[in-house]
């Protein structure tokens, strides 16, 4: 039996990693930028997560949901003091795209009549059925989820949201506060204040998409803290579990559950349980939301230096670097491909992309001034 073919792959087999660090199977090391997609939140390898999760695996590592699990509530109120949402309630999952599936359909039971949705233009939600309806692209939507249930509109244009919302029939609403895939896009406050004052006024659900940019990636626990607004349903995953699966949705007490609403066969499972507790050990133990924060801006300053002086050189130049944290997006006045591509196979650096010309940085939060300045010297030589 082959693999289905559905991965552009590079050719690179890693079999190792350490902190900010991964190996191949030939002993090439790679400085990792990119934390595979975000979920490496702690680092690779962090010993204090190996020996949790070993423990755990020694003692049980899953039973069904049918029976109490004491690490689901340890966790429930652990991220719940440590993200500032002590009395909303927590779904286990295994997956972002879980999350905001059945974030959204957690609003459809709240407005049963209504069936529509609202969701960002070059929004990225998961690829299954719903959470592939909400997402902004059209090429990776099979016809049977293509159910015409979803408006997509501008971001940081709030009058066309308005306009939407008061026509009803709309049961939520879904953005992320820093697009990924999108092209690490910024949702500015006086957007997402406004938005949020008309989703209250309408009775209508706000979900904050965290799976990538949440968790301490942006330099606090959630992005859409930065913007001044507390949304209705909040999904994570990702850096959750630092590589184990596992997602989780945050639910506002307006929401009463109901035996059978909702359901998972693996989430919340004793061994993500074990993975996600030990994140949240590392993560208050080594600061690593402050670290994500001071050195995602000492980063982005070096960025803009190697921006304005690229203006005066040959080679490729970058127009403009956005992003908070350590989620960072350069782009550049041609495509990346070729950028990345010596990044990786010269210079020995792991990097994501969004689109034709943004590279895009997701390094662990464990990353460092003296990494960052390893990467701007391995930048400069691939531009």
């Amino acid at each position: 039996m082959n693999l289905f073919d559905v991965y552009p792959l590079f050719d690179v087999n890693i079999v190792k990693g350490e902190g900010c660090k991964v190996w191949d199977d030939k002993g090439q090391e790679y400085l990792d930028m990119y934390g595979g997609h975000a979920v490496i939140s702690i680092g690779h390898s962090h010993p204090h997560y190996i020996n949790k999760v070993s423990e755990q695996l020694q003692r049980i590592g899953f039973y069904s949901n049918s029976v109490v699990n004491g690490l689901q509530r340890e966790l429930a109120e652990r991220l719940g003091k440590v993200s500032g949402y002590e009395d909303y309630q927590l779904f286990l999952i295994n997956s972002g795209a879980e999350a905001n599936e059945n974030a959204l359909k957690l609003a459809s039971f709240k407005k049963p009549d209504c069936t529509r949705v609202l969701s960002c233009e070059h929004a990225f939600h998961g690829r299954t059925s719903l959470a592939v309806e909400v997402t902004n692209n059209p090429k990776i939507r099979a016809t049977l989820n293509d159910n015409h249930h979803v408006r997509f509109l501008p971001i940081n244009d709030v009058e066309p949201w308005i306009r939407e919302l008061s026509r009803g029939g709309i049961c939520a609403a879904i953005l992320e506060p820093i697009q990924g895939v999108g092209g690490v896009q910024m949702i500015t406050p006086e957007f997402a204040q406004k938005l949020a004052y008309a989703c209250k006024r309408y009775h209508v659900t706000l979900i904050c998409d965290e799976i990538q940019c949440g968790y301490g990636r942006s330099g606090k626990f959630f992005a859409h803290q930065w913007l001044g607004i507390k949304p209705d349903i909040i999904t994570v995953a990702k850096g959750i579990g630092n590589g184990f699966p596992m997602g989780a949705v945050l639910i506002s007490p307006d929401f009463k559950a109901e035996y059978g609403q909702l359901g998972t066969t693996f989430g919340g499972n004793h061994l993500a349980c074990s993975a996600a507790l030990a994140v949240l050990d590392v993560m208050e133990q080594e600061q690593l939301v402050e670290n994500a924060r001071e050195v995602g801006e000492y980063l982005m300053e070096r960025l803009n230096e190697v921006r304005r002086d690229s203006v005066a050189t040959h080679g490729t130049k970058m127009t403009d670097i956005r992003g908070r944290g350590l989620m960072i997006g350069i782009e550049l006045d041609g495509p990346q491909k070729a950028v990345r591509e010596r990044l990786l196979y010269e210079q020995h650096v792991f990097t994501g992309c969004s689109g034709q010309n943004v590279l895009r940085l997701l390094p662990p939060l464990c990353f460092s001034k003296e990494q960052a300045d390893i990467f701007i010297e391995r930048l400069k030589k691939a531009l």
